[in-house]
């Protein structure tokens, strides 16, 4: 599974649960919240304030 800005994060976390800490280090503490798991990484690095570029370097890094 490719990771990019348009993946939806319940899907990122089923695949690769290792990635839950990247998710809460950009504030998101609520992934089993069906509102987090649905949206995709770019619209929660909006929401967060964060580079979404730097986030997917950053799960990328986890995953490999």
């Amino acid at each position: 599974m490719a990771i990019s800005k348009t993946s939806i994060i319940g899907d990122v976390l089923d695949k690769y649960p290792q990635t839950a800490p990247v998710f809460m280090s950009i504030g998101m503490h609520c992934l089993g919240c069906p509102a987090s798991r649905g949206e995709s990484i770019e619209d929660a690095c909006m929401v967060h304030g964060v580079d979404v570029d730097e986030l997917i370097g950053k799960i990328n890094a986890v995953i490999k």
